[in-house]
């Protein structure tokens, strides 16, 4: 069974709950009783000094009176709220602040029995009923009283357990007080937490299940500014990309089909006309070149698709050598002497000094330069002028080339790098072009990590420049 986050948190949260409850009801009374007495008895030891040091050695030295001292101890046992008495080592109590007994009335004062001064030895306080004498349990703190430098008696102050008891009643009901007030925040945190983080995350669990599916318009209404705004953000950009990969890839079936039915569509109807006798043998030689034609369409597109298949988020390997650009570039314009002659074009070359030598793959940057020319001548006039020259700038080679011919439509600027893309006025224009050119082109210069830029004006003309790393020639 799944267990969702908030069932987690809220788990947590319970747990927190009864881990406090149960922390306080057990361990806290123990600490704060034990705090409190040290605390307290720590008190009542100053207190007894002082009366050890100061009253009763006033006394014994006769700088005050015995009901001076009485007046002076039932100040204190009202203000420490105890009981202080003056015993002596045999465990008589010479004075009791409670009654009316004094040191001279032999008969008013009350004896200890079992009382022995060694008990105190371990501490200078103890708990208990002080040798049965009370009958519920005291703190009782004791304190020399020297004279002379000699022990004259002792001074016991005891304070009723209960007291203490009571302060410790008091910590704990404000710790119940702030542990309710810490888990009533942390529920409010817990609740924020699930308006502001897991409603948003929910919002988004559930679009993405939507595009796995393929609803790619599937909306997720969440726009924080925080992290899941941004991811909710970047899952409608994605789900757009996809949605456009998605029809792209309609468009991709849908014009190989074209692309690859047409000339099958023609060979078939040609061979079955000659199989049918419909196209007499006198005739057929010239049908056999449109199939040798169309042959060779589909030919190259076959090895057009198979070469753009090597290119994408992996790159083909590249052959990296440095090699002259402008000795490519007269090489490769060559080659199109007999198409230029027909069309009555001519190229201008323009290039920067005799060598310029470029760090990159020398075939498949010919390929490059071929395709632009070819494109170039295909949709140029006649008795025009195609122009390419080379610049360099901050270490990068920048090559162009431009035609004065029929240009490309501003809407189809953004089109012209997709697979089998052909703006209406191409179609006419290339007959044998398989739309896969200027991919290919785009393609290789990706995989160089270089760029490819494209400035057109309908019925001017067209210039297409990419760059290339400038390199020093090779050494033989």
């Amino acid at each position: 069974m799944r267990i969702t986050l908030f069932a987690r948190l809220l788990s947590g949260y319970l747990l927190f709950v009864l881990l406090g409850f149960l922390l306080i009801s057990t361990l806290t009374p123990r600490l704060f009783a034990d705090y409190i007495q040290e605390k307290e008895a720590s008190q009542l030891y100053k207190e007894a000094n002082l009366i050890a040091s100061d009253y009763a050695v006033s006394y014994y030295n006769s700088n005050i009176t015995l009901d001076d001292f009485k007046e002076r101890l039932k100040a204190l046992d009202a203000y420490l709220s105890t009981q202080i008495w003056v015993i002596d080592a045999k465990g008589n109590i010479l004075l009791n602040s409670k009654n009316a007994s004094d040191l001279t009335d032999i008969e008013s004062i009350a004896s200890i029995d079992g009382f022995n001064i060694s008990d105190f030895r371990n501490g200078y306080y103890q708990t208990g009923f002080f040798y049965d004498y009370f009958n519920e349990a005291q703190l009782s703190v004791y304190a020399p009283v020297s004279v002379h430098y000699k022990i004259k008696n002792y001074i016991v102050i005891h304070k009723p357990m209960h007291i203490l008891h009571s302060y410790t009643d008091e910590l704990l009901e404000l710790s119940y007080l702030l542990l309710v007030i810490l888990l009533f925040a942390a529920l409010l945190l817990l609740s924020l937490f699930s308006c502001t983080a897991l409603l948003p995350l929910k919002k988004i669990t559930k679009a993405a299940k939507a595009y796995a599916s393929g609803k790619f318009d599937h909306p997720i209404h969440v726009h924080s500014n925080d992290e899941f705004g941004s991811l909710a953000a970047t899952l409608t950009y994605m789900a757009t990309e996809l949605q456009t990969l998605e029809e792209d890839q309609r468009k991709f079936v849908s014009n190989v089909s074209h692309d690859f039915r047409s000339p099958l569509t023609s060979i078939k109807g040609y061979v079955e006309a000659m199989l049918d006798g419909t196209i007499p043998p006198d005739y057929q030689e010239k049908y056999l070149n449109i199939i040798l034609f169309e042959t060779e369409r589909l030919n190259k597109l076959t090895a057009s698709l198979l070469e753009l298949n090597t290119y994408g988020k992996h790159a083909a390997l590249l052959n990296l050598t440095s090699f002259d650009v402008n000795n490519m570039i007269k090489m490769t314009a060559r080659t199109f002497e007999g198409i230029c002659k027909q069309k009555r074009i001519s190229f201008e070359l323009i290039l920067t000094g005799q060598t310029l030598f470029a760090r990159a793959d020398n075939d498949k940057i010919q390929r490059v330069i071929y395709n632009l020319i070819d494109n170039a001548i295909k949709f140029s006039h006649s008795d025009s002028v195609i122009t390419i020259e080379t610049t360099v700038k901050n270490e990068k080679i920048f090559l162009s080339v431009k035609d004065s011919g029929i240009g490309i439509p501003k809407e189809s600027l953004g089109k012209i790098w997709e697979r089998f893309y052909k703006s209406d006025i191409s179609r006419g224009k290339d007959k044998k072009g398989t739309g896969l050119g200027l991919s290919i082109v785009k393609e290789i210069i990706q995989s160089h990590k270089e760029h490819i830029n494209v400035i057109s004006t309908e019925g001017v003309g067209t210039e297409f420049i990419f760059s290339l790393p400038l390199s020093q020639p090779e050494s033989e």
